[in-house]
């Protein structure tokens, strides 16, 4: 349910598109980004970061492309989110006691310090070519072929690298007795 509920924005986004154009799915992902940061205060009564960090750059992106009314804007915003993320994960290296990945409230994972770390940073480098691969595609493709690889290019590839951990952490994973 979570995943859904977390790819709902995009697929918004992707479907106001072929349905209005860059513009109205501008808007659309605006307001959906917002309904998420609220269906999860309402949900869990909790202030989740992650979508409200990506709720103000979509506002802050978005509102640019619909102000200037120039799509160049909108398009950046993957680059300026990933970069973002990439740059929280290192500077966690260096502060506080345990990286950012570690802080998160986990039950099922006992993983060491010095496998945090390297997950950690395995992360930041990926955010960091997230970012990198947006400016590629938005740079170098039409409108329509950026709009499908940022909906589902990136989730594929975020699936994939997700699905990449396993062998490294199934070993600390709850063991069946």
């Amino acid at each position: 349910m979570k995943f859904f509920l977390d790819l709902f924005p995009a697929l918004a986004f992707f479907a106001a598109y072929y349905i209005g154009g860059i513009y109205v799915a501008t808007s659309v992902l605006i307001v959906s980004m917002f309904a998420l940061v609220l269906i999860y205060w309402l949900w869990k009564r909790e202030l989740h970061k992650m979508h409200l960090i990506t709720a103000i750059i979509v506002a802050f992106f978005g509102g640019l492309t619909l102000y200037i009314h120039d799509p160049a804007f909108i398009k950046f915003k993957p680059t300026a989110l990933y970069a973002v993320f990439s740059l929280a994960l290192l500077l966690s290296h260096v502060i506080g006691e345990k990286v950012l990945l570690q802080r998160i409230p986990q039950t099922a994972l006992q993983i060491p310090d010095p496998v945090w770390r390297r997950i950690n940073f395995a992360w930041a480098i990926f955010f960091a070519f997230c970012a990198v691969l947006n400016l590629y595609v938005a740079s170098n493709f039409d409108e329509s072929t950026w709009v499908k690889f940022k909906t589902f290019g990136f989730s594929a590839l975020m699936l994939v690298f997700m699905l990449s951990h396993i062998p490294f952490i199934a070993r600390y994973l709850p063991q069946e007795k």
